[in-house]
C-alpha cells in the first residue's frame, strides 16, 4: 500500500510539473501577459504620436497657414506689404523667468 501511495504522489508531481514550470506554464503565461500589456501601452503612445504627425502632414499639404507660420517663426520671413517691427523684451513690461524687477534704483 505504501508503494502505491508513493507512486501516485510521483505521478501527481509528474503531471503538475509542466503546468507550473514547463514550456506552457502559468509563469510563462503571466510573463507573456505582462509583455503584452507593455506593448499595448507603447502602441497607444505611438498611435497618439502618429495621429499628431498625420495632422501636421495634412496641414502642410493642404493648408497654407501652417507653411506661413513656419516661414514666419522659423525662417523670419515676412510678406511684401508687411513691415517687421521688433520690440525688445524689456520694453514690453514682461520679465523673463529668473529675472526680478529692481526697485532700488
Amino acid at each position: 500500500m505504501r508503494w502505491l501511495s508513493v507512486a501516485l504522489i510521483l505521478l501527481l508531481i509528474a503531471l503538475q510539473y509542466p503546468l507550473w514550470v514547463g514550456k506552457g506554464s502559468w509563469l510563462r503565461v503571466w510573463d507573456v501577459d505582462r509583455q503584452l500589456q507593455q506593448q499595448r501601452e507603447a502602441n497607444r503612445k505611438l498611435e497618439i504620436r502618429n495621429t499628431g504627425m498625420e495632422a501636421e502632414v495634412r496641414d502642410l499639404k493642404e493648408g497654407y497657414d501652417a507653411i506661413e507660420e513656419r516661414a514666419r517663426y522659423e525662417l523670419g520671413m515676412i510678406r511684401k506689404d508687411e513691415v517687421f517691427v521688433q520690440i525688445p523684451e524689456k520694453a514690453t513690461g514682461t520679465l523673463n523667468a529668473g529675472e526680478s524687477e529692481n526697485t532700488d534704483k
